[in-house]
């Protein structure tokens, strides 16, 4: 079967054959993680972003390329999830870019967009690691670029260009020594190639399965709510202008006196725009000015606020959080009840329900911004896989937003103790980030699988205590890999030890475990908190 052109109804079936075969291999891309911790989620990340650019190209009743492009880059940048999902967005953006404008597309034009497609990519990322997907999709645009001068079939053409894509990901344990000690590939680069392939076997005529969305939410551990007469807006109102050449600022500046919570983000020929307003109807009619509108939503708040108050009345006597306009807002990720409640009581104004399993997307971080009332916005993405995403939030954003780059809860923690109301944004980071670098995390988990790191054999279900990225302690006993681990983070200067506890740890666990601290290291305080994380059973701040 020989195909010299590729048309938009073809394109369409290429993209949802991609992401079928992403998600039906998700749990492949999952495992490669280089610490064998039950936490390995680059493949769903990708799928999930996958899945939000296929819902986009699923609203399109036509067969335009460039349209289906930008819907497919728009979609993949407001769902872009972990580092990984937001290095595809860019590679979906540049592709779009250099598709612009075409009816139909040869193996020369495909090869320039993804070309054009790693660039943006690169560019996307601050300090760029070869070894990792974009090594893999660098490689495999050069390889398009040389295949595209005598190849004009682009079946033969893609299955040259997954050939040379998956002899790559074999050599980046070569290029990344830390894959080669885990002996694994490069996880998203292994992510890469299934969407390659995917979009492959939809060229070829492969059965389409139907992705349903399984994007999953969790908004129990954020508060806001408002009294009535509160409410000065009356309608949340949301909806996409589609077909836009207007610049998202422009826009922005049409509707700012129309209402508060404003959001308005441009992407390829799109805007999304969320406003707080009395008159939805007038918004719309300024909108329609510059395009059709798509994806339209109106919820009247007073009157969801009247019911939800009557139907919480009976069970439920949850405090009410009345979000006001203040110097500073802070927005942080976190998943466990207790670790919410934790900085719930520091005072942050929004906790995002996620973390390790679930990494919330650029724009569930964008609706947080949306939903707090601060002049400055601090965002605490406290897992270094969700620094890209909030970067990008940030970003997109009108709002003065600023993201710590914080990797772990107790980085958080330490961040907003270190907060002084009456500074400045500019000495609050300086002190903020001062305040990150001194405190030690740990972290005791289970080994999902057999492997050999750092010359350390471990086995599947073993006991393992992390700190400072290696894993320090390796056993069968919680309590006592915990305890090992404690030992090997403490120092002169060092005087508080905070255990977190998870989900499937009991308090009393905790306070043999202080315990036994306590009998080791007299002159330290020790502090037990119930975080409810999954997963780890002890996270471990050491001060």
């Amino acid at each position: 079967m020989k195909i010299e052109y590729v048309d938009g109804n073809i394109l369409k079936k290429s993209f949802i054959g991609a992401a079928n075969c992403l998600e039906k291999n998700k749990e492949i891309v999952n495992a490669l993680n280089v610490f064998p911790v039950p936490d390995g989620d680059t493949g769903t990340n990708m799928s999930l972003t996958m899945q939000s650019a296929i819902k986009q190209i699923r609203t399109l009743e036509t067969d335009n390329i460039d349209k289906i492009v930008s819907a497919a880059s728009n979609g993949s940048l407001m769902g872009a999830r972990g580092n990984s999902g937001v290095i595809l967005s860019q590679l979906f953006r540049g592709f779009a870019k250099e598709l612009a404008g075409a009816e139909k597309i040869n193996t020369s034009i495909l090869a320039n967009a993804f070309k054009a497609g790693s660039d943006t990519a690169y560019k996307a990322v601050m300090k760029p690691i070869e070894g990792t997907i974009l090594t893999v999709a660098r490689e495999c645009a050069e390889m398009a670029i040389n295949i595209s001068k005598k190849e004009t079939d682009i079946v033969e053409f893609m299955r040259l260009v997954i050939k040379h894509g998956e002899e790559t990901l074999s050599k980046t344990p070569d290029m990344l020594p830390v894959l080669k000690q885990a002996g694994v590939v490069d996880a998203g680069g292994k992510g890469l190639i299934m969407i390659l392939t995917g979009a492959l076997e939809a060229l070829t005529g492969k059965e389409e399965t139907i992705i349903e969305e399984t994007i999953a939410r969790d908004d129990s551990l954020h508060t806001y709510t408002e009294t009535d007469e509160d409410i000065k807006y009356g309608y949340c109102t949301e909806f996409i202008i589609n077909n836009s050449s207007l610049e998202s600022e422009l826009f922005r500046d049409e509707i700012i006196g129309y209402g508060d919570s404003m959001l308005v983000v441009g992407g390829e020929n799109i805007i999304k725009v969320h406003i707080h307003t009395n008159d939805p109807g007038e918004v719309l009619q300024k909108a329609l000015q510059y395009g059709e509108l798509i994806d339209i939503k109106i919820d009247n708040m007073r009157y969801q606020h009247r019911n939800n108050d009557f139907n919480d009345a009976a069970t439920s006597n949850k405090e009410e959080v009345i979000m006001e306009n203040k110097k500073y807002s802070f927005i942080t990720v976190s998943m466990g009840e207790g670790l919410a409640n934790v900085f719930k009581d520091l005072n942050v104004d929004y906790v995002i329900a996620g973390g390790q399993t679930m990494n919330p997307s650029t724009e569930d971080i964008l609706n947080a911004v949306d939903n707090v009332k601060g002049e400055n916005i601090i965002i605490l993405p406290n897992n270094s896989n969700i620094i890209l995403a909030a970067t990008q939030a940030k970003e997109l954003s009108s709002k003065r937003v600023e993201v710590l780059p914080t990797k772990t809860i107790p980085q958080g923690i330490a961040a907003v103790v270190a907060f002084d109301e009456e500074l400045n944004i500019e000495e609050n980071m300086e002190n903020m980030k001062d305040a990150i670098e001194v405190v030690k995390t740990g972290q005791v988990t289970f080994s999902v699988r057999d492997t050999v790191i750092d010359e350390k054999e471990i086995k599947k279900d073993d006991i393992m205590g992390i700190y400072d990225g290696d894993i320090k302690i390796i056993g069968n006993d919680i309590q006592d890999v915990a305890f090992e681990l404690v030992k090997t983070m403490v120092a002169d200067e060092n005087g508080l030890v905070t255990i977190f506890y998870g989900d499937e740890m009991t308090e009393d666990d905790a306070i043999e475990l202080a315990n036994k601290i306590e009998e080791e290291l007299e002159d330290f305080d020790i502090e037990i908190i119930n975080g409810g994380q999954p997963l780890y059973y002890y996270l471990i701040s050491v001060e």
